[in-house]
């Protein structure tokens, strides 16, 4: 359908043209679905050259098959976008604010589609990339795609939605269930009241307190998904998604306590023996025991196939010797969820296990007080209330009925089952970041005043807030898309790498937005921004690297999977 209006392309769409907007962006959205189909045809020619997958191939074509990673997440996000839009305006809830959004992601991720989608500050994958010029002309030539990257991100339709935004209203999310309201309100409430003090821990480079952690178990963060059965909440990954993009709105650290329970929940109810599951989730789920991650190592990284930390059997325990890094709240938990080799004759993948390893709780002045264990912090820029430790072990005992399941051999398999939904929380995390960092540089440009009126007045920051608003939508609306396919028990690694993928990019490019609009002030440690610039930079690194999360999607993409 073209355009029909008689108006400037560009200004925003009047009421009675919204039925037109969302057709225009249904029509497009087909186009750039046909696209992503041949660019992911042109790469598989690339890694599949004599017809079958090889993956060998496809790390040396790493820069054409991340950029098809790319270009189907920004399809899957438009899509998203637009069935969020129209289940809005068929429940007569598309107000112009929903509208607006719609349109300007529309028409900014069809523009960088068409010219150039940044992988990187410095990557940028275009169609010859993927082997689609021919292909991307007849893309770019599309008279609805044509349509919205001519009027979709325009300045003035920026400007109106920075005003409509204004008050601090950013459009309806979509949640449908009043529960679910409730239980958004009821955490929004939490976190706003901690909001002040998490500024003052990250400062302090101090634990978040045991009594709002205490508080937070009350609340039943730490069994949000347990089964009822086993003294959970029962609820699905969409909740455990809005209690947690709250949390991190109010600070990172909150909305991360929960990571480590609901890896450690995941995985022992899916690993772990009937009486590991009766034993050790009602624990996780009242927040009686505070659970750790404990699988990277020094020199592996994401290479877990290369772990060398080794669990050999002494009887009734197993003793573990080697090192970890990167465990978060180490020295506060009471189990470790801990990945060894108790094979060494069988490489790679085969020979890991996984532990539920118990140790004490430490103090400030005694970390790690038991045998075999010691534990040294990594100072880091954000992220702080938790704090990250390198753990050595050295004959650390932990119980033979311990070994989730019961079974050596089975550790890698165990872990890869709870990696879509980390990795879900993880994208729901970045989301509130993101949210955090827009109404941080919203209020501070409309408090702001230079040359006569507020900041919030000039086309460049209002462009800056009016993006920052699109985008954090945009990544809600893909990431509880990949929460909806885990509750509905379809595989979902793919959406679930796409949403970390995007939703980390975008936190990090909003707060470092909005410390531009804060100028030099957003530079001190006075301002929350300066903590919300470092705490977004880690998303983008841990649950997988951007890299990591990217390859993961294209291997899904290239060998088949929809």
């Amino acid at each position: 359908m073209a355009p029909t209006a008689q108006r400037r392309p560009t200004e925003p769409p009047s009421p009675e043209q919204i039925p037109d907007l969302l057709a225009l962006c249904e029509q497009a959205l087909a186009a750039a679905e046909a696209y992503e189909a041949q660019a992911r045809g042109s790469v598989l020619r690339l890694v599949a050259p004599r017809g079958a997958f090889d993956p060998a191939t496809l790390d040396r074509e790493q820069r054409a098959a991340h950029g098809l990673a790319w270009l189907a997440t920004y399809v899957t996000a438009l899509r998203e976008t637009l069935l969020w839009a129209q289940r809005r305006s068929a429940a007569g809830g598309l107000g112009e604010i929903e509208a607006l959004i719609c349109q300007a992601a529309f028409g900014e991720y069809l523009a960088q589609i068409r010219g150039g989608i940044a992988m990187s500050q410095g990557e940028i994958v275009r169609p010859a990339d993927l082997g689609v010029d021919s292909t991307g002309e007849s893309f770019a030539h599309n008279l609805a795609v044509q349509s919205l990257t001519l009027r979709g991100a325009t300045s003035a339709v920026l400007m109106r939605i920075a005003a409509l935004i204004a008050d601090g209203a950013f459009g309806e999310s979509g949640i449908e269930d009043d529960s679910l309201l409730m239980i958004r309100d009821q955490f929004r409430r939490f976190a706003e009241k901690h909001r002040d003090a998490a500024h003052e821990w990250h400062k302090a480079d101090a634990f978040i307190p045991m009594s709002v952690i205490e508080e937070i178990a009350g609340l039943g963060v730490f069994g949000l998904t347990v089964p009822e059965e086993y003294g959970g909440a029962g609820l699905g990954k969409l909740a455990m998604c809005i209690v947690t993009e709250e949390l991190s709105r109010g600070y990172l650290g909150l909305g991360s306590l929960g990571t480590r329970s609901e890896i450690a929940a995941e995985l022992i109810r899916l690993g772990g023996t009937e009486a590991q599951k009766r034993h050790w989730l009602p624990k996780i789920a009242s927040g009686e025991i505070l659970p750790t991650a404990v699988f990277t190592e020094p020199n592996t990284g994401s290479d877990l196939g290369s772990l060398r930390t080794r669990a050999a059997r002494d009887g009734d325990v197993y003793r573990v010797t080697g090192n970890k890094t990167w465990i978060t709240h180490a020295a506060r938990a009471d189990v470790m969820t801990l990945l060894a080799r108790t094979d060494a004759n069988e490489p790679g993948y085969k020979g890991l296990s996984m532990f539920l390893a118990e140790k004490p709780r430490g103090t400030d002045s005694d970390p790690f007080p038991v045998a075999g264990l010691r534990g040294s912090e990594i100072r880091v820029l954000g992220y702080r209330g938790m704090k990250e430790y390198e753990l050595a072990f050295d004959g650390f005992a932990v119980k033979a009925e311990n070994l989730l399941g019961g079974v050596e051999g089975q550790g890698f398999k165990q872990l890869m089952a709870t990696f879509e939904s980390a990795r879900v929380q993880t994208a729901a995390r970045a989301v509130g970041v993101a949210q955090n960092a827009l109404e941080l540089g919203l209020a501070y440009a409309r408090g702001r005043v230079q040359f006569g009126k507020p900041i919030a007045e000039f086309p460049r920051v209002a462009g800056k807030l009016a993006w920052m608003a699109v985008e954090t939508m945009v990544a809600r609306q893909l990431t509880w898309f990949a929460a909806r396919q885990k509750d509905s028990g379809k595989r979902c690694d793919i959406e679930a790498g796409m949403a970390k993928l995007l939703a980390a990019r975008v936190a990090w490019a909003n707060a470092d937005n909005a410390l531009q609009v804060h100028g030099g002030n957003g530079y001190a440690e006075e301002y929350a921004i300066s903590r919300v610039l470092c705490d977004a930079r880690i998303l983008n690194i841990f649950e997988g690297a951007a890299e990591i999360q990217a390859q993961v999607i294209a291997r899904g993409l290239l060998s088949g999977r929809n």
